[in-house]
């Protein structure tokens, strides 16, 4: 039937297992259609106007088959068949909210359409708008495909895999398998297996299925980047890094592999990772994640104006973001704004009170600019979160010294000296002169 094959047709070029890819790639129908054979022109239960439609839509002829159906439509607009063509052919000229309404009039006029519900699913799904897409999926994988058949229905459960692994990993799974029962398994099938099993916690599968992509497919762009994120995760940097840059000879300019590559190289302090972060920000200025990174490893090499720059930038847009504030803060206190950087400190731990960062940095703060009693308050709450360590020790002791609390003070120099064990010459030194002057 060449309403069948015109929809097949329609579904293999624009529906991607991924819903990302989904999203962003408009409807193409393929080129060279099949022609209506003469028993399907002729036939009486499809008339002639909605015939000639569609051996125009299979020559790719949009324009002509949309005056057709138009014209028939105006005098019969309850006609489902011809609806759904006219939502096809709005779909393949990027017409979407168009196409949405005509597959929702198909609907209406037909409401067990599998193609309809199927058509108007996927393109909500590329409309990024997975709460409307995902009950016209759901109610395409319960309907008979006809003459479609059961790859178009493995269409509906792969879409809706994409639409559950952010919300429901477990129903997602559930929709995967349900497509397997219906077509092969495709690499994207793999991968989406592997991006579920590792938001489960079970990372060894994950690499399993990594791999057996990569075991078809090297240059997988995908199943590089996933395979690298595990090794990251495991602090398995050395890893990473030789498959990254072997990924990299055949994708040079991918943001991803480039991106983790850069932070691998950061987290073993490789000097390599500023010039890869630049010019990486060069090529996606608009990106936070990389001018977050790019910020942190600015801020490690000691260009701590350079660094806050960008965290001024990334504030901007999020100014209730703690860990931009208490990063920001920290660049203040490195180039010795400390009323400024009380202040922003203080202002992270308003907004997230359980930040034991945010309350560190207000106690250091807050005693460089001779505020002991907020110090003794910040570190007080820090302790809600985090153990103390031997520089917290002696902040507390250096508190109550300045509030002339002579007892409370020598008990955190001797906790300070314990704990610092010869790692703090310096401020053990300090420590036990201030100690000798408190005894007196």
């Amino acid at each position: 039937m060449l309403r069948t094959a015109l929809f097949a047709l329609l579904f293999a070029c624009i529906s991607s297992p991924s819903l990302v890819a989904a999203q962003n790639s408009a409807p193409q129908p393929a080129a060279a259609s099949p022609q209506p054979s003469a028993e399907s022109a002729q036939s009486p239960s499809i008339p002639a106007e909605v015939a000639a439609a569609e051996s125009a839509i299979a020559g790719s002829d949009w324009k002509t088959a949309e005056t057709k159906l138009d014209s028939y439509l105006a005098a019969h607009p309850t006609d489902a068949r011809a609806l759904f063509d006219a939502g096809y052919v709005a779909d393949a000229q990027n017409r979407l909210d168009d196409a949405a309404t005509l597959y929702r009039r198909a609907i209406a006029a037909n409401p067990n359409s599998f193609e309809a519900h199927l058509s108007l699913g996927l393109l909500l799904a590329r409309q990024n708008k997975p709460d409307e897409a995902r009950p016209e999926l759901a109610a395409a994988t319960t309907l008979d495909p006809g003459e479609a058949g059961p790859e178009l229905k493995a269409r509906a459960w792969r879409a809706l895999a994409r639409i559950d692994r952010s919300t429901d990993p477990a129903a997602a799974s559930n929709d995967l398998l349900e497509a397997l029962k219906l077509s092969p398994e495709t690499p994207e099938d793999t991968l989406l297996a592997a991006e579920l099993a590792e938001q489960a916690g079970q990372n060894d599968a994950a690499e399993t299925a990594y791999r057996r992509v990569l075991e078809k497919n090297p240059n997988s762009v995908p199943a590089n980047a996933g395979l690298a994120h595990l090794f990251i995760l495991r602090k398995q940097y050395p890893e990473a890094e030789t498959l990254l840059r072997a990924a990299l000879k055949s994708a040079p300019d991918d943001p991803t592999l480039n991106a983790q590559l850069a932070a691998v190289l950061a987290a073993q302090d490789d000097a390599e990772a500023l010039p890869l972060l630049k010019k990486l920000h060069e090529a996606h200025p608009s990106d936070p994640a990389i001018t977050r990174m790019l910020a942190q490893v600015l801020a490690v090499a000691g260009d701590y104006a350079g660094s806050d720059q960008l965290y001024l930038h990334l504030l901007a847009a999020n100014p209730q973001d703690v860990d931009l504030l208490v990063a920001h803060g920290q660049n203040l206190v490195r180039l010795a704004q400390m009323e400024e950087a009380m202040k922003v400190f203080d202002k992270a731990a308003q907004i997230d009170p359980a930040n034991g960062d945010a309350w560190s940095g207000l106690a250091f703060a807050a005693f460089r600019t001779s505020h002991p009693d907020v110090t003794l308050h910040a570190l007080t709450m820090r302790s809600r979160t985090l153990p103390e360590n031997p520089a917290t020790l002696f902040l507390w002791a250096q508190a109550y010294d300045s509030l002339h609390q002579k007892p409370q003070a020598a008990a955190y120099y001797h906790r300070f000296l314990e704990a610092a064990a010869g790692k703090m010459p310096d401020q053990e030194w300090q420590a036990r002169q201030r100690l000798q002057i408190l005894a007196k």
